[in-house]
């Protein structure tokens, strides 16, 4: 099938996508796929015939994920006229003349998940055991104040990018500055000292519990995406019971979010074995660390064999090649 690997963009995860989108692409080109990874923002600029036949490596210039977020500024300056819009030369006419395309960045169907504030409404009204939090909009007086340590997040966004934990006043204004830099709202959350802990689901059914151990601090993007800086474990070493439990709260996660094909929910658990749900994942990272494929490969998956059955979710088959 002729395949496009949409990634980049223009996000604080940007890093992350292209990265993701990277692998992706690799799998289905090992898997006799003519599959291109095309950068949304900056496009393909100049003809774009014959661009599935191109002998090209697609991921050359992916460079691996620093321990900072992205410069979008300089992003920004690469594409010419000023690219004010969000899609680059010849991306939106290259995605019609493929088969399908697979997405590694955030679109609109990720809306709900990726705004933290509406997604912890949502876990409320369901029952999802979620950490007490409050939502506050810049410039917004605080009518409550959470006990410290707390933790200080913004409200749309991930890769724990803008998350913060706050021990003191002092510490908490830092951490309201840096969540606001990234939007409008940001969510303060009750700080569950645990353990950390992610669950995959695939067409509705609950993948192996991964559980994330960072050597230092907590699972932030430095952690998430430096290798060497966490110990990842799955299946987790815990009670059947406890998995048992996360596994289902993710399945209710994946329905009461309208989640499709597949998706990745955070979990930590107190010291006290308290399960908590932090957020769902609506496209998980596929980068060289992440948890997905991890837990995939203990259901018996490889990599191009996840990729594969992600496409036969969406309802993409050899029929279309």
């Amino acid at each position: 099938m002729k395949i496009v690997v949409l990634a980049g963009g223009i996000s604080s995860e940007r890093d992350v996508s292209l990265s993701s989108g990277g692998m992706i692409y690799q799998a289905l080109r090992k898997k006799g796929h003519a599959a291109i990874l095309l950068d949304v923002y900056l496009g393909l600029p100049g003809d774009r015939e014959g661009v599935f036949s191109l002998d090209r490596d697609w991921a050359a210039q992916v460079c691996s994920i620093g321990e900072e977020d992205p410069d979008l500024d300089a992003v920004k300056a690469l594409r010419k006229a000023g690219g004010k819009g969000f899609f680059g030369p010849n991306v939106l006419e290259i995605c019609q003349e493929a088969d399908c395309v697979f997405l590694a960045l955030h679109f609109v169907g990720s809306c709900l998940a990726m705004d933290k504030g509406i997604t912890k409404d949502i876990f409320k009204a369901y029952g999802v055991p979620t950490p007490m939090g409050i939502r506050l909009k810049k410039g917004e007086t605080e009518s409550k104040v959470l006990p410290y340590p707390c933790i200080v997040k913004a409200s749309c966004g991930g890769s724990s990018i803008g998350v913060c934990v706050a021990r003191n006043p002092e510490e908490y204004e830092k951490a309201k500055e840096e969540a606001f830099r990234y939007g409008d709202e940001v969510i303060v959350e009750q700080y569950i000292h645990g353990r950390e802990f992610s669950v995959g689901v695939m067409d509705g059914k609950a993948l192996p519990v991964i559980e994330m151990a960072p050597k230092e601090g907590f699972y932030d993007y430095r952690n998430k995406y430096q290798a060497g800086t966490t110990v990842e474990t799955c299946p987790a070493q815990i009670s059947e019971e406890k998995a048992g439990q996360m596994q289902e709260i993710s399945e209710q996660v994946f329905r009461v979010l309208r989640l499709k094909s597949y998706a990745r929910m955070d979990f930590v658990m107190s010291e006290a074995g308290e399960v908590f749900c932090l957020e769902a994942n609506t496209l998980p990272g596929m980068t060289p660390t992440s948890l997905l494929p991890q837990e995939a490969a203990a259901a018996g998956m490889d990599f191009a064999e996840l990729c594969e059955t992600i496409l036969g979710l969406a309802g993409i088959s050899e029929v279309a090649s």
